[in-house]
């Protein structure tokens, strides 16, 4: 029988595998997924699914998220929350881009304001933000200053005049994971970070000026700051080479502490060590190290965005009113606080390819924000719509406050450049009036947006099963890519 013969539908949109399918599994598989999505769910991330759900200390659910699709060892669309006292931590939770994540940029323009300057505003951001695989960054830091990066995060853009000190009120995390630990992410991956700081990277990372389209929740939307017909930036992008290398470097850690530990794994890429060991601990902390640097990396590109549109349109960013709404994390794990069978336990939550969406009232969310919850940022793919969603109390009961984080990639991009021409997609796009920058041609054809799910469907799904609410629709006017 195949496996997935053996999930069952519990409600509209949410379908689980119990934790009788295999005689290892310490919780059930737990998908929130449409009926024409699960048609189409690779077994291989239902089987993800289930060996994640076999590892010691999971509570609940080993959670498969609307955009699911199979990764490195975790699927990606995953979460899972780990047991203090009996759990571990595993690299392949989070992935290789640690902390990749988006971030909004409001203002009070309108298209009026930027449509004679679009083409101007693309070319800039294109130039003064620096894309593209191995792409290098506008600064230069030393081997002190890189260290100063991983401990303090976007704390150290803004005292080094990247950005506004009230910027870091909402960020997730203030934009600094305070168990951070320099010293313990290798010099190799502090190489790799140096010259990359203040880039985009290349993939699915971008930065988009876009226009609120459509508002679902005039009330959230207003707490938010966003109205119809306003010009919002979007860049969403990563910790570049230092969080693949940080990930790399304790793969390797892992893939003996797993053996060292007697932990049995029916997967190896599920590599990982007890919470209370060293290996565990030090992780953690390089990992957090690494959310740091990508806190950084977006606080600096957040200023020359400023920079840039005070350039073009000759008035300040303040006068421009260029606030971030909000900053999210989309690879990360993170000690929180959760219900568990209605006890309160704190616990180590993987979110893979998985955004927070804290309910109202959590402390983590900025205070003008906690009583409609956390805003939450699902990017679309180049030329698709994004969307501004806020957390929700279903969401902390069912996904440890978690809902997806983008459309989810449905090919490779080898097999994106066979079938999708990119003077085809880029005619489509400035038909719809939307401009383009790439660093080449093979990057446009690999992120053609048939390469991946349909965001608008994951969005619906995370609305009509209750784990995020849609606030706002975006749509691009220009994109730059790497």
């Amino acid at each position: 029988m195949a496996i997935k013969d053996e999930i069952k539908k519990v409600r509209d949109n949410v379908y689980e595998i119990p934790g009788s399918y295999n005689k290892k599994m310490r919780a059930s598989g737990r998908f929130y997924i449409d009926d024409e999505s699960f048609d189409a769910l690779e077994e291989g991330a239902v089987q993800q699914i289930v060996n994640v759900a076999c590892l010691p200390g999971i509570q609940r659910y080993s959670i498969g998220l609307p955009d699911i699709h199979f990764g490195y060892g975790f699927p990606i669309g995953g979460v899972a929350a780990f047991s203090l006292r009996n759990g571990i931590v595993s690299p392949g939770g989070v992935g290789f881009d640690i902390n990749c994540g988006v971030r909004l940029i409001k203002s009070n323009l309108t298209l009026e304001d930027v449509e004679d300057n679009l083409d101007e505003l693309t070319e800039k951001l294109f130039k003064n933000i620096p894309s593209g695989v191995g792409s290098k960054g506008r600064i230069r830091l030393d081997e002190n200053e890189i260290n100063d990066v991983l401990d303090y995060g976007a704390e150290w853009a803004v005292n080094n005049g990247y950005g506004w000190p009230e910027d870091l009120e909402v960020l997730e995390e203030n934009g600094r994971m305070e168990d951070a630990d320099s010293s313990i992410v290798s010099d190799k991956a502090k190489k790799r970070g140096i010259p990359q700081l203040g880039s985009l990277g290349s993939g699915n990372h971008f930065l988009e000026i876009q226009i609120v389209d459509e508002i679902y929740n005039e009330e959230v939307a207003d707490v938010f700051g966003l109205k119809k017909g306003m010009i919002v930036i979007m860049i969403h992008s990563g910790s570049r080479g230092c969080g693949h290398q940080v990930c790399s470097d304790y793969l390797r850690i892992m893939d003996k502490a797993y053996k060292k530990y007697k932990i049995n794994l029916d997967d190896r890429q599920l590599a990982c060590a007890p919470l209370d060991s060293k290996e565990a601990q030090n992780y953690i902390q390089a990992m957090a190290a690494a959310a740091n640097y990508a806190w950084a990396n977006r606080q600096m590109m957040t200023h020359w965005v400023r920079e840039t549109f005070e350039d073009v349109l000759g008035k300040s960013a303040k006068d421009m009113e260029m606030d971030i709404v909000y900053d999210v994390a989309h690879n990360i794990v993170k000690m929180e606080t959760h219900k568990v069978y209605n006890r309160e336990e704190d616990l180590l939550v993987h979110r893979k390819g998985a955004t927070r969406a804290f309910g109202p009232g959590r402390e983590e969310i900025p205070e003008k924000y906690r009583a409609v919850g956390q805003p939450v940022l699902i990017p679309g793919t180049m030329g698709t719509a994004s969307y501004v969603l806020h957390g929700t109390d279903i969401a902390m009961e069912e996904t440890f406050g978690s809902t997806a984080h983008g459309a989810g990639r449905v090919l490779s991009r080898s097999k994106a450049k066979k079938d999708f021409s990119a003077d085809e997609i880029t005619e489509d796009m400035e038909k719809r009036g939307i401009r383009i920058k790439a660093t080449s041609k093979n990057v446009i054809a690999e992120e053609a947006p048939g390469a991946y799910k349909d965001v608008d469907s994951v969005v619906r799904v995370s609305d009509s099963t209750g784990i995020a609410k849609l606030v706002a629709k975006v749509k691009p006017l220009a994109v730059t890519k790497g």
